[in-house]
């Protein structure tokens, strides 16, 4: 009997729905939620409200695209956590009131496990590659940076994790002291294709085992302007392109250097890369040439799967389905996590 699973993604600021059948993907709809630019950053009350407004016809959305009836979905999957409380509490909200109104099972999904499980999407356009147990997985995004050692779909291990701030809240926050919109990592991606990555010195953290920092980086960038624009008020104008290449450029070498020590160090080669950060084609390259000098597998998601979107949720439902692992109807959503 098919598995068609209905994922339902409201960590933040997107709403998403996909479906899958026995993992193949069928649909997945994404609404954004472009009112956050003016402010810089995610306004949580803003972004529940905006997920009331857009979920019900976006899970219509799914389903129509998917070519399937309500009636046919074996499960519905939803982000139960982490992220923000007021966005998760309305796909929680909704799901449990779907599937009572179906009569079909409740599973609740971990936002960073359904990121990891993002390879395992199945396109019917795709060549079907995923990564092979055990893999590490860099998981980086505007809230999180972490090495996963992944044994199995339901057993995976942080190794490494952010102390301060993640990579992509770096790139934001730099970018905003540079006059650039929000989101700023892709902005930066951009210009730093014509910038200079060697043009200033950052501070790079020394941080023990696999952890990470970034919160001295994004220190040593703001005294890198307070300096120089004392002595030049448009500095940051006239090298802007350099300025965004050398931020890139230190973020990638401080991700790559634990990837690495943790890949060489537990003796694993199938490597894999998720979160919004790994859209960023100055990692993807970075990943790309560390392979073949390191002789790893490389796992790139599609850029589809890159951000928050219900198709990893789906999959990861797929996943707890096949082991009957559904979620009571009392789940309410956390918006912390410290293991997987």
């Amino acid at each position: 009997m098919d598995k068609l699973i209905l994922g339902i993604e409201s960590s933040c600021d997107d709403t998403s729905a996909a479906v899958l059948r026995d993992g193949v993907l069928l649909s997945n709809v994404i609404a954004g939620q472009t009112v956050h630019e003016a402010y810089g950053g995610v306004v949580p009350e803003l972004a529940s409200r905006a997920h009331q407004q857009n979920i019900i016809p976006v899970v219509a959305q799914a389903i129509k695209q998917a070519g399937v009836a309500k009636t046919d979905l074996s499960a519905i999957a939803f982000t139960r956590g982490p992220g923000l409380l007021g966005s998760l509490l309305v796909g929680t909200s909704f799901a449990k009131g779907l599937v009572t109104a179906l009569n079909i099972p409740m599973i609740e999904v971990n936002h960073l496990q359904a990121h990891v499980l993002a390879h395992f999407i199945r396109q019917k356009d795709r060549d079907y590659d995923p990564p092979k147990f055990p893999f590490l997985c860099l998981l980086v995004s505007g809230g999180n940076s972490q090495i996963i050692l992944v044994r199995a779909c339901n057993d995976m291990e942080i190794i490494g994790q952010t102390i301060d701030d993640a990579a992509g809240e770096a790139f934001d926050k730099c970018a905003k002291v540079m006059g650039l919109p929000y989101p700023g990592g892709p902005v930066i991606d951009k210009l730093s294709k014509e910038g200079n990555p060697k043009a200033f010195a950052l501070s790079k953290p020394q941080v023990a085992g696999y952890d990470y920092s970034f919160s001295g980086l994004k220190t040593s960038f703001l005294y890198l302007l307070r300096d120089r624009l004392r002595e030049n008020p448009q500095f940051v104008e006239q090298n802007r392109a350099d300025l965004c290449a050398t931020l890139q450029a230190t973020i990638i070498e401080i991700l790559l250097n634990k990837l690495v020590k943790a890949a060489k160090e537990l003796n694993i080669n199938e490597i894999a890369v998720g979160g919004g950060v790994s859209a960023n084609s100055g990692l993807r390259l970075a990943l790309t040439e560390a392979a073949e000098r390191y002789r790893w597998k490389i796992h790139l998601p599609p850029l589809a799967f890159t951000t928050d979107n219900a198709a990893m949720v789906a999959m990861a439902g797929t996943f707890k389905y096949e082991r009957q692992d559904f979620c009571p109807m009392e789940a309410v959503p956390f918006s912390r996590v410290s293991a997987m």
